[in-house]
């Protein structure tokens, strides 16, 4: 039969794919199996004909007429036929051909390289990446080590991981289809490996095999055709040659285009355009096809993958978009695993695991791949050979140690002798630095122009530096040149900008041309580095997105001696400024005291750690140990401190409790503002008795907001929210992309006003939250209903659900308990202690009892007026369905006598489950 696979408005046909579900037990053939191309059960379609790949029984299916044809027709038939087979074996063996030259470029892994080199089989040391489902494509502005810093505090939490060969499964619960993913994380994170390993696995016949036809098309290669006028067939056509036989049409391949590297994308992508192209033989300016095929309108049956670093995510309109996923590089067993694999000798990389977890800062940056490739690099030599030299500490210590290697390496290789290092590393820092200041990770022969290099010059950097800068050859014909990772583009730029000061007392940041007499008023002005330093610091807080961060952190280190000493290696004059390192200290400790924001701080704090001081930290950090921080009067500065502190410590801040930070010198509210930095990266917000007031709560929601998807507890117990901090928590609530699954609100002053807010805002996003607690709030009937109506909303996941002292009659349990009816499956835990219930309302939940579909477990009626006759009809309920209740807590009740005889007896049942009475 034919496949009738057609995709609707951007949606994937459920079932037919591997990336969606296994199909290998099914006794229903699969949609296309790669392993088994001549017994595929499909139409293919050639030359605009159909014809069966079945083969052995065509006359079964054929009507009738079919046999009074003529011999001469028939003799027609079969010609067609023998034709039809031998385009179907053309196009498999096309397809062979085109996975086979996949297969070839894609099994090695060039770590750090080019194609040149000595290349490293993928599948020896591919380490599988930490890729998790992302709740928000939102951007995040901070600097991409900034992220790192808090993702490498994720990485162990219970997010669930997605492997590459998976991104197209929906995770269990999921019914949605997934045509377009976009996978985001900051550069060298592995998004890149992430595609290599995919297509791999394909292309080797491992995973995937429902996809017939991969296009791997990173935007790096498709800038060099921006100004093309061509169709999508051409396109296919010019970066994979042998598809010029194939007729690729959406009834006829299951395709997946890989579009790497948003962020690298020079074309204008116009998402609001009209243009419509729905044929791949209509020619149109690459950009338009690429929208066009990312919206649906070519090809809507192709799965689309992109990635991007996460500045660019927005260049994608969300609605363009199925499923956002974020690589987040290595956790830490799977840095372990990394050098394991890497450095072969166990004894050597166990010492070079054990060095970097002794630095906080480097350990961290080891959630990057490609920096535990540098480090691996660094510290192999330097521990292996038992060089001289203090082992490097700190990023501009390994980036040093690490530009030196790569000379030396330049050395061996003998190449030109005229090139010299210092040309080329001014040159190339030239490069990164205004490459950097415009945002761009890779250039073009034109980029290189601008900084002087020229195209001798630019193959021979990119012949004997591979692993600091290269150029790659890619699917189509052009020249693509890049810095091996951003933190090597920020250092070179870096030690440009240091070099230029103190040699030829230039200001990068303020480049002009100049007389000789401008010159000399410069050299008489720029007596002191300090001065770049305090221009680079201002420039760096000025800067929206902190792209200048790690720069400056490089700047500061480089002035520092001991990289002086090293860099005597690499340049033979590298000028002489003065030097105060203690002005640079003070002035950042000054701009510290001024930011009122302590995230723009959080820099200038890993700034103080590359120049060696850490007075502040250290003032905090005994404060903490004394255990008086609460009573502490802290300065801007000091809040700021205690940020960085708690943000870098070893120790897991998953789950903060705020009250430490909280005493007669520091109210509630100011704790809250001033920790909002650290309370974005927790799981588990305890605030419980704090005095946190509407203004708190304003605070706290407002952050929330800028990073819903992290916060799974947020305890609010026993504040006085009032009802406008209360509708602020509930704005968060609605958010679809917030996942709090607990709130604890017992007595927070929450009115029936407040508890509808509450329970709106769960009707319109119900299935995050698990546990809800509202206790000695005085919701009146009126709330306990609106509460009932969500309960009864099929998506409602509430397990836990706490009314103690809330009000409830007779009449809200009579609610409640219809709501439960309706939906019982869910609830485990509910509270209705302090409630006069009276008889009927226990009556109603004793019927509730009874339903075999009730999963409670936990029933509290402490203190609400159960009689001897209420507990008659609960132990009653108890014993005709017995198995699923754990605690009963009946006490405070007038039972009598009859009433205790009648739970004795439920607990004789061997079938009770009662644990806690």
């Amino acid at each position: 039969m034919e496949d009738t696979r057609t995709f609707r408005d951007g949606d994937v046909s459920p079932g037919c794919s591997e990336f969606q579900e296994d199909r290998s037990n099914s006794s229903d053939p699969s949609c296309v199996s790669m392993k088994s191309d001549w017994s595929m059960d499909k139409l293919l379609r050639f030359q605009g004909r159909p014809i069966s790949t079945d083969l052995s029984d065509r006359s079964v299916s054929e009507p009738s007429w079919v046999s009074m044809q003529s011999d001469r027709s028939m003799g027609k038939n079969q010609s067609n036929l023998r034709e039809d087979t031998h385009h179907l074996r053309d196009s498999q063996l096309d397809q062979s051909r085109f996975k086979s030259n996949l297969l070839k470029k894609f099994e090695h892994l060039y770590e750090g390289t080019g194609t040149q080199g000595n290349p490293t089989l993928l599948n020896e040391i591919y380490t599988e990446l930490y890729i998790t489902e992302s709740e928000s494509g939102e951007i995040n502005n901070e600097h991409e080590v900034r992220q790192i810093e808090t993702q490498s505090r994720r990485a162990a939490t219970e997010d669930t991981a997605i492997k590459c060969n998976d991104i197209f499964r929906p995770l269990p619960g999921q019914d949605k289809a997934i045509r377009t993913v976009l996978t985001m994380g900051v550069a060298g994170i592995g998004k890149t490996v992430s595609v290599q390993k995919l297509i791999l696995d394909w292309a080797e016949g491992k995973k995937n095999q429902d996809v017939q036809l991969i296009f791997p098309l990173p935007f790096r290669e498709i800038n060099l055709i921006k100004h093309k006028t061509l169709s999508l067939s051409d396109l296919l056509h010019l970066f994979f040659p042998e598809t010029k036989k194939m007729e690729i049409s959406s009834d006829e391949y299951k395709v997946l285009f890989i579009f790497d590297g948003l962020d690298e994308c020079r074309l204008s992508l116009d998402f609001k355009s009209k243009v419509k192209l729905c044929n791949i033989s209509q020619s149109a300016s690459v950009d338009l096809l690429l929208m066009n095929l990312i919206v649906g309108n070519l090809l809507p049956s192709a799965l689309i993958w992109i990635t991007s670093r996460p500045a660019a995510v927005d260049l994608v309109p969300s609605e363009c978009v199925h499923r956002v996923t974020e690589v987040r590089g290595f956790n830490d067993p799977q840095k372990e695993e990394y050098f394991r694999k890497r450095i072969g000798d166990q004894s050597l990389a166990d010492r070079i695991i054990s060095h970097l977890k002794s630095s906080r800062s480097l350990y961290i940056m080891c959630h990057i791949p490609v920096f535990c490739w540098i480090s691996a690099a660094v510290l192999e030599k330097m521990l292996s050979r038992a060089e001289n030299g203090e082992i490097p500490k700190t990023l501009t210590q390994m980036y040093t140690h690490f530009l030196i290697l790569q000379t030396n390496i330049k050395h061996e290789k003998d190449y030109e002798k005229t090139v010299k290092d210092e040309d080329m590393i001014l040159k190339l820092g030239k490069l990164a630095f205004e490459q950097l200041a415009k945002g761009n990770l890779i250039f073009y022969e034109e980029d290189l122009r601008e900084c002087g290099i020229d195209e001798t010059e630019a193959a021979v950097y990119s012949g004997f530096c591979t692993q600091i800068f290269r150029e790659e050859a890619g699917l189509y014909q052009g020249k693509v040149f890049c810095f091996v990772h951003l933190s090597i583009q920020e250092h070179l730029a870096a030690l440009y900008a240091h070099v230029s000061f103190t040699k030829n007392y230039i200001n990068v940041f303020d480049q002009t041309k100049q007389s000789i007499f401008t010159k000399v008023l410069k050299q008489m002005k720029y007596n002191s580095i300090s001065h770049l330093h305090k221009r680079a610091v201002d420039e760096a807080l000025r800067s929206k997105n902190g792209h200048l961060d790690l720069f400056l952190r490089f700047l500061l280190g480089l002035s520092l001696e001991f990289n002086q000493t090293l860099l005597r290696e690499l340049l033979t004059q590298t000028g002489s400024c003065s030097y105060n390192k203690e002005e640079t200290v003070e002035f950042i400790k000054q701009k510290i005291r001024e930011n009122h924001t302590s995230e723009r701080s959080i820099n200038m704090f890993h700034c103080l750690n590359e120049l060696g001081d850490d007075s502040l930290i250290q003032e905090i950090q005994d404060y903490l140990r004394s255990g008086q921080i609460g009573e502490t009067k802290l300065s801007s500065s000091q809040w700021s401190a205690l940020v960085y502190v708690l943000l870098t410590s070893e120790q897991k801040m998953d789950d903060i409790n705020l009250k430490q930070f909280i005493g007669a010198q520091n109210t509630a509210d100011e704790v809250l503002q001033k920790l909002l930095p650290v309370i974005k990266e927790s799981r588990s917000v305890q605030l419980s008795y704090c005095g946190v007031t509407d203004e708190g709560c304003a605070a706290l929601a407002s952050a929330l907001r800028s990073n819903p998807s992290h916060l799974r507890e947020l305890d609010l117990i026993g504040n006085k929210l009032g009802a406008s901090g209360v509708k602020l928590l509930s704005y968060l609530l609605k958010d679809t992309h917030c996942t709090l699954e607990t709130l604890w609100l017992s007595d927070c002053g929450v009115t029936d006003e407040g508890c509808a807010a509450v329970a709106s805002a769960l009707r319109s996003n119900p299935s995050h939250v698990r546990g809800l607690s509202l206790s000695g709030n005085k919701l009146g009937v009126s709330g306990v209903k609106l509460l009932s109506d969500l309960l009864k909303d099929p998506c409602c996941k509430l397990e836990t659900l706490r009314l103690k002292d809330c009000e409830v009659t007779d009449e809200g349990c009579a609610a409640l308990a219809s709501a439960l009816r309706s939906n019982p499956s869910h609830l485990r835990d509910l509270n209705l202690s302090v409630n006069k219930l009276g008889a009927s309302g226990v009556k109603l939940l004793s019927d509730l009892l009874k339903d075999p579909r009730c999963k409670l477990e936990t029933l509290w009626l402490y203190n609400c007026g159960v009689t001897d006759e209420g507990c008659a009809a609960l132990a009653s309920a108890l014993r005709s369905n017995p198995s699923h209740l754990r605690k009963l807590d009946p006490s405070g009740n007038k039972l009598g006598v009859l009433g205790v005889k009648l739970i004795s007896g439920l607990l004789k049942d061997p079938r009770c489950k009662l644990e806690k009475l």
